[in-house]
C-alpha cells in the first residue's frame, strides 16, 4: 500500500504544480493574442472598409452587377507592407487581366473541363512569367484563369472583371495613404528595445566575468545570439515607417525623424556583431578558466552605460551628448590600458574598442570622427 500511496501523493503534488503553470501559460497566450489583434486592428478595419468601398464603386458607380474582383483586389493589395503596395497593385491588376483574358478566350472557343482548366492555368502563368512577373503576378494570373473557367465562365465579362480589379487597386492605394501613427512610433520604440537589450547583455556579461559564473556568461551569449532577430524587427519597422512617410501625405512631416531611425540600422548591426563576438570571447574565458584583467567588467558596464544613454537619446536628445562623452572617455581609457596576457583578453579589448566606434556613430558622429575619438594604441592593437 505504501508505494501506491506514495505514488498518489506524488501525482497530487504534480497536479498542484502543473495547474498553476498551465493557468499562467494560458493567460500569457491570451495576452499575446490580444496584443497581436491590437497591433493589426487598424489593418483589419482598413481592409474591410476598402473592400466595401471598392464593391460599392464597382456596383453602383460603374454598374457591374457582380463586382467580385473589386473587393478581392482591394484586400490583396492592402495585404502587404507599405513599401510594396504600389508594385503589388500593378502586379495584381496585370495578373488579373492576363488570367481573365486567357480564361475568357478559352471558355469562348473550347468551353470548360479538366483538360481546359489544366491548359488555361499553365498558359496564363507562362504568359505572366514571360512578361517578367514576380510570384504574386504569376499566381494571380493562374488563380483568375481558374476562376473564369470554373466559377464564372462568362466570355463577355472579361473587361468588366479587369476593371473591377483596377477599381479595387485604386481604392487600396487611396486607403494606404491613411496610415496609422503606430508605423511612425514603432521604429523608435524598436530601436530603444534593441539598445536596452544590448545594455542588459553587456551587464550580464560583466557580472558573469567578475564572478566567473558560467551560467551567466552562457545566458548572455544566448541573448547576444538572439539579438539578431530584434535587429530584423527594427529593420522591418524602419522600412515600413519610411514607406509610410513617403506614400502618405498625412505623415510626411515625420519623414526626418523616421529616416533618422532608419539610418541607425547599419551602425547598430555592426555594433551587435561586435558585441556578439565580445560576449562569446568572455564566455570562452570563463569556460576555460582564463585569467582576465580585473578592470574588464567595469569596462563592459561603462559600455552598457553608453548604450543606455543612446537609447534614452531617441526620446531625450540631451542624452546624446552624455552618451558621446561616456563613450569618448571609454575609448581614451582603452588606449592606455596594458595589453592583456591571454588571447581572450586581447580579443575582448579589441572588440570593446571596435564597439565604441560603432556606438559613437549612433550618436550622430561620422565614422572618421568616431575613430579619432578612440586614440590609436602604441602597441598596434586597433580593430577599428
Amino acid at each position: 500500500m505504501d508505494p501506491v500511496r506514495l505514488t498518489l501523493e506524488q501525482l497530487r503534488e504534480l497536479r498542484d504544480d502543473i495547474a498553476p503553470q498551465a493557468a499562467r501559460r494560458s493567460r500569457a497566450s491570451v495576452r499575446r493574442r490580444v496584443e497581436r489583434w491590437r497591433d493589426r486592428v487598424f489593418f483589419i478595419i482598413q481592409c474591410a472598409l476598402a473592400a466595401g468601398v471598392a464593391w460599392t464603386v464597382a456596383r453602383h458607380v460603374v454598374g457591374h452587377p457582380e463586382p467580385f474582383f473589386a473587393p478581392v483586389s482591394a484586400m490583396v493589395c492592402l495585404g502587404f507592407s507599405y513599401g510594396q503596395r504600389l508594385r503589388r497593385v500593378a502586379e495584381v491588376m496585370v495578373g488579373v487581366s492576363v488570367g481573365v483574358g486567357v480564361g475568357d478566350l478559352f471558355v469562348k472557343f473550347f468551353g470548360t473541363g479538366p483538360a481546359q482548366i489544366v491548359f488555361v492555368i499553365a498558359l496564363a502563368m507562362s504568359i505572366a512569367v514571360l512578361l517578367g512577373a514576380g510570384t504574386l503576378m504569376t499566381t494571380q494570373a493562374g488563380v483568375q484563369a481558374a476562376i473564369v473557367t470554373t466559377l464564372l465562365p462568362n466570355a463577355g465579362a472579361g473587361f468588366s472583371r479587369w476593371l473591377d480589379a483596377v477599381i479595387g487597386g485604386v481604392v487600396a492605394l487611396a486607403a494606404a495613404t491613411i496610415a496609422p501613427a503606430a508605423a511612425i512610433r514603432r521604429p523608435r520604440q524598436q530601436a530603444s528595445e534593441v539598445l536596452n537589450e544590448l545594455a542588459a547583455i553587456l551587464i550580464e556579461t560583466a557580472e558573469g566575468l567578475r564572478e566567473s559564473d558560467e551560467d551567466r556568461v552562457t545566458d548572455a551569449l544566448r541573448r547576444a545570439r538572439g539579438s539578431e532577430s530584434l535587429l530584423d524587427d527594427l529593420r522591418s519597422a524602419a522600412d515600413e515607417g519610411v514607406a509610410v512617410v513617403r506614400l502618405s501625405p498625412f505623415r510626411r512631416r515625420h519623414r526626418g525623424r523616421v529616416q533618422q531611425i532608419a539610418d541607425l540600422v547599419v551602425p547598430l548591426d555592426r555594433a551587435i556583431r561586435n558585441i556578439r563576438v565580445l560576449v562569446r570571447r568572455c564566455a570562452v574565458s570563463v569556460w576555460r578558466d582564463e585569467k582576465m584583467p580585473s578592470e574588464y567588467p567595469m569596462l563592459l558596464e561603462r559600455l552598457a552605460d553608453g548604450v543606455r544613454l543612446i537609447a534614452e537619446s531617441l526620446f531625450e536628445p540631451h542624452a546624446d551628448v552624455a552618451a558621446h562623452r561616456v563613450l569618448g572617455e571609454l575609448g581614451r581609457r582603452t588606449a592606455v590600458m596594458p595589453i592583456p596576457g591571454s588571447l581572450s583578453g586581447v580579443v575582448v579589448l579589441g572588440q570593446i574598442r571596435s564597439t565604441i566606434v560603432d556606438l559613437l556613430e549612433l550618436t550622430g558622429t561620422s565614422y572618421d570622427e568616431a575613430r579619432e575619438l578612440v586614440p590609436l594604441r602604441a602597441d598596434g592593437l586597433d580593430e577599428k
